[in-house]
């Protein structure tokens, strides 16, 4: 295609509008505008369908809305756009206009905040994603949709004193200062009346949307400030789409042909071709008598490619980041740039980490399990200060000095019953941690024992060929990821240490731990050596062969399956060569475990967790001599990496693979309509479908219901009370789609690989954790083809709005690895499953994760003599009004936050740094929330001192050492700032 769009602009200037199959296409129409020095905007591939919620397609629309922005902002300018994107009504030109912000400007403050609402705009705590601002008293931020990082403006009375760029991780603002800033629209640029009026609309549609607002259907209700861009722009289709237009009207069931009439396909070039370069070197040669130019996004891509230097001799170079191989009778142009690979969507780690909420189970390090009830503000002894409430049995109630709130932690446990709250009293939960001491010291010793012997014991040595290796992998049909390639290092690492390697590699599903796995199988067998690869369940063996068998075909090793599906004959003859060792590579179940092996240097286990406690003990043994690399899909905490690094090391893959997309999440209202469409839009594609019903006595009411809607529909009815013969020959008939459907309940959570399943729909979404919600929405679009997720809840309106914030961030946070930002503590479980087992849930259950982790580490620590110094209390009794004050930050969840950093600090930098990242978020401090840090300050300094306690009686203040020394000396007056001054002195001396 990029040959006739070059051959075709350089001959006609008066295109306005390109149209292409995909993004992919939009991409590379754009690098041939870009060569020619055509401006050139191109919209994303937009693949709502009208009346879609728009909150699942956020990034795409706020990446069509900036291209939309720039392109009427461009005097002239071709507008690039995929077919999917085209057929929707798009805003008029009008609907762009900016406001623009400059140092010195005078705004008043409500009648922008009205402007910000009508421009799209949503209002938050903290800002975090685009379209978002957030006012606190003289100071705002806001994150424009095409800016690269959010803004902070300052303002002195209502006139604009500082304008900086922040960052969101930190919320810490950049030092250079701007003199002006662009604000886009977040959405369209309303009038008041527009506004009103399409909000009305909104609400009162058909639309089954979550939200009926105008961040979810506003594009669907613009009326006549929305035109089809085929009819005023001069439009082309870059190659013939009639076979993707009658995918569409099939898709859609509308008929969109009329939109392209009359618009001309670009005709074939004859002069330019495009060319696949294998050998820069061979071709520059070769056309060294044509005009050649090279292009290359720096001077690095040209050294990458490692060209002869004679050879750019009369070579010019352009210096621009695109893709474009042509040729010509006189021409040759040349690009040396690779392709963009996908990068890992980061945690956006907020500010507010443990964004605890009122009703929440909180575990105190010396009191136990109680119930979170929020912020309080108290007079004590003369002074005013901020308590943190936890609510035990008996409705007896702990107020806890906000300085002190590293003694507790959210309480994280298997079970959310309420009959684990303890009874305040220190001697019963003190008991109860002493026991459990007693059980953590038995596992520390098991654990460095372990270790221990690893240490002493010598493997095999595996000679590691690492130019097999990279041909091996250059026979994927895709790029490795940067965390796979460092994860294959480590792992080949490992084996030629001779040690026993035991590693654990976790990441999100279809992140590639197989493949990674497959390279150190490949290491293994090249050096003689077998290896076995063991899966909880025999659909995971089969699907395990299939991809090994496909991989290793031309490298001759001999692979074999065992699994109860393996016929006696067969068995018998595979045990024999396992025996002899005649087999390379061996997939099964556990059984495996138990059988002997010549020569057996590696075992890859998938899923382990979900092994049984004989099969861990013979793990276990195994581990001592052999060189074992476990799966997990659930992401390993620090907390858990830190106690257990004796024991076990640890690689993630965090980068999604390049083709890979992020499932398309809704969240809707129940609706026959609605679940027709759905499973009829999968089938219309030549897709399966799962559907989560996670009741078993009404499951099979559910099966009929569905068929009353769809009565041919090929039902599967699969749940825990089948027998798992059963269920696994019923998987094997799914996989190979004799059913359409597989109604079940959650039992498909985690281990199932059916790549023709890319939609599932899950009943009572608003019944599910947020993690069991994300593991679900995993099993689907794990291949190219696009993945969507329907969270389906009876009735929105009975909905807390906690659960409505829940499926809310489900619906918003859909791209890949948000497993880690949606679902941190109940996957944190889960990864320490893994490896504490099943029989420390009571523990945990008793003391909550945090704290069984904190000790676990402390009891690893004092057995290899690195013993940690337990944490002294300083009981500060100051009559001083000392709290983050209300009135400069407003919210309750960003002062506990702030509470909690601050409590933690160890050293006065730590607090000077928290100060100065206050005063930038929201301007100068009041006196009380500075002596509240203040007295963070007296804190750090005591300890330091050694004192447990001080306190004050009027003028007159008191040391107490922990050592029971008294100290007794005088401030100025009994003021608080006098008292703070004489304090710190002292402290200082």
């Amino acid at each position: 295609m990029q040959d006739r769009l070059f051959e075709f602009l350089q001959r006609d200037k008066k295109v306005e509008l390109l149209i292409v199959k995909d993004d992919k296409d939009a991409k590379k129409a754009q690098d041939v505008c870009d060569f020619l020095g055509f401006n050139s905007f191109t919209l994303s591939d937009f693949r709502a369908v009208s009346g879609d919620d728009l909150r699942s397609y956020q990034e795409e629309l706020n990446h069509l809305l900036m291209a939309l922005n720039n392109f009427y902002r461009s005097r002239k300018a071709i507008l690039i756009s995929p077919i999917r994107t085209i057929i929707h009504k798009l805003p008029i030109e009008r609907l762009f206009t900016q406001e623009k912000l400059s140092f010195g400007d005078r705004i008043d403050i409500n009648s922008f905040k009205e402007k910000l609402l009508y421009l799209g705009y949503t209002f938050v705590d903290i800002v975090e994603q685009r379209g978002e601002v957030s006012f606190h008293q003289n100071i705002f931020d806001i994150f424009p949709i095409d800016a690269e990082n959010p803004y902070r403006i300052s303002l002195l009375d209502n006139e604009i004193e500082s304008i900086k760029e922040f960052i969101i991780e930190t919320q810490k603002s950049l030092p250079r200062e701007l003199e002006e800033v662009r604000i886009i629209p977040a959405l369209f640029s309303l009038s008041r009346e527009e506004y009103q009026q399409i909000s009305k609309e909104c609400r009162e549609g058909k639309s089954n949307s979550f939200f009926k607002d105008i961040h979810s259907l506003g594009l669907w209700h613009l009326g006549d400030l929305s035109i089809h861009y085929t009819k005023i722009f001069n439009s082309f289709f870059v190659n013939d789409l009639s076979k993707e237009i009658e995918e569409i009207k099939s898709f859609l069931k509308e008929d969109i042909d009329e939109l392209f009439i009359d618009i001309p396909i670009l005709p074939p070039s004859k002069e330019y071709h495009q060319i696949e370069v294998t050998d820069f070197n061979q071709l520059l040669s070769f056309h060294k008598n044509k005009s050649i130019t090279l292009i290359a996004k720096n001077q690095v891509a040209i050294k990458r490619a490692n060209i002869q230097q004679k050879l750019l001799k009369d070579v010019k170079i352009v210096e621009k980041d695109i893709i474009l191989n042509l040729i010509s009778n006189r021409e040759l142009i040349l690009s040396v740039n690779r392709e963009e690979k996908k990068k890992s969507k980061s945690k956006k780690s907020s500010i507010i980490i443990d964004d605890l909420k009122k009703g929440d189970l909180v575990v105190h390090q010396n009191y136990g399990v109680g119930i979170f009830q929020g912020l309080e503000q108290r007079r004590v002894l003369g002074a005013t200060k901020d308590f943190v409430v936890i609510k035990y049995q008996g409705d007896d109630k702990l107020l806890l000095p906000v300085e002190n709130l590293t003694q507790i932690d959210r309480y994280i446990s298997n079970s959310g019953n309420m009959e684990i709250i303890d009874k305040l009293g220190k001697s019963s939960f003190q008991r109860l941690k002493a026991k459990v001491k007693e059980k953590l010291f038995l596992i520390a010793q098991e654990i460095v024992d372990i270790s221990a012997k690893r240490e002493l014991t010598q493997t095999p040595k595996i000679e590691i060929d690492y130019e097999e290796i990279l041909f091996f992998q250059s026979k994927a049909d895709f790029e490795y990821t940067k965390d796979q390639k460092s994860a294959i290092d480590e792992i080949l690492k490992d084996f030629k240490s001779q040690k026993p390697m035991d590693r654990l590699l976790s990441g999100d599903v279809g992140f590639g731990k197989t493949e990674v796995a497959m390279n150190a199988i490949f290491a293994i067998v090249k050096s003689g050596f077998s290896a076995l690869l063991i899966a909880p369940t025999t659909l995971l063996t089969s699907q395990h062969y299939k991809t090994l068998k496909e991989r290793f075909k031309e490298f001759n090793f001999r692979i074999a399956k065992l699994d109860r599906f393996t016929k006696p004959k067969e068995k018998k003859s595979i045990l024999e060569a396992l025996k002899k060792g005649e087999i390379d590579i061996c997939i099964g179940t556990h059984t495996l475990l138990n059988l002997e092996v010549k020569n057996l240097a590696f075992i890859v286990i998938d899923e382990e967790h979900k092994f049984g406690v004989k099969q861990k003990e013979k793990l276990k043994s195994l581990r001592n001599s052999l060189h074992i690399l476990s799966m997990s899909a659930t992401p390993i905490p620090r907390s858990l990496n830190l106690a257990l690094s004796s024991l076990k090391s640890y690689s993630t893959l965090t980068t999604p693979p390049n083709d890979r997309k992020g499932v398309r999440t809704f969240v809707k209202e129940y609706n026959p309509i609605l679940l027709k469409e759905v499973i009829l839009r999968e089938l219309r594609r030549g897709g399966q479908i799962f559907f989560i019903h996670n009741r078993i006595d009404t499951i099979e009411e559910k099966k009929n219901e569905l068929l009353e809607i769809l009565p041919n529909l090929k039902i599967l009815v699969l749940h825990s009370k089948i027998s798992p013969v059963k269920t696994e020959n019923e998987m094997l008939k799914f996989e190979n789609g004799e059913y359409d459907l597989l109604l079940s309940t959650s039992i498909i959570e985690s281990g199932i690989h059916i790549p023709n399943v890319n939609t599932i729909i899950i009943e009572g979404a608003d019944r599910f954790g947020i993690a069991d919600l994300h593991q679900l929405r995993g099993r689907v679009g794990r291949e190219k083809r696009e993945g969507f997720c329907y969270y389906l809840v009876e009735d929105k309106e009975k909905l807390s709005e906690e659960a409505k914030k829940r499926l809310i961030a489900l619906e918003k946070n859909s791209f890949l690895g948000s497993g880690a930002v949606l679902a941190h503590h109940d996957l944190e479980i889960r990864g320490g499953g893994n490896i504490i087992g099943e029989a420390q849930s009571g523990h945990i259950k008793n003391i909550g994760y945090n704290l069984y982790l904190k000790m676990l580490e402390e009891s690893i620590n004092k057995l290899l003599n690195r013993g940690k110094i337990e944490e002294k209390e300083i009981d500060i009794k100051l009559s001083i009004d000392a709290y983050l004050n209300e009135n400069y930050i407003k919210e309750d969840r960003i002062r506990l936050e702030l509470y909690r950093r601050l409590s933690r600090c160890r050293e006065l930098e730590e607090i000077y740094d928290i100060e100065e990242e206050m005063i930038d978020r929201f301007g100068e401090m009041d006196e009380i929330t500075k002596q509240f840090l203040q007295l963070i300050t007296i804190k750090i300094l005591a300890h330091k001192k050694d004192i447990k306690t001080i306190t004050n009686y009027n003028q007159n203040i008191t040391f107490i050492y922990q050592n029971d020394k008294k100290e007794i000396f005088k401030s100025r007056s009994k003021d608080d700032d006098d008292l703070i001054e004489a304090v710190i002195k002292k402290l200082r001396a």
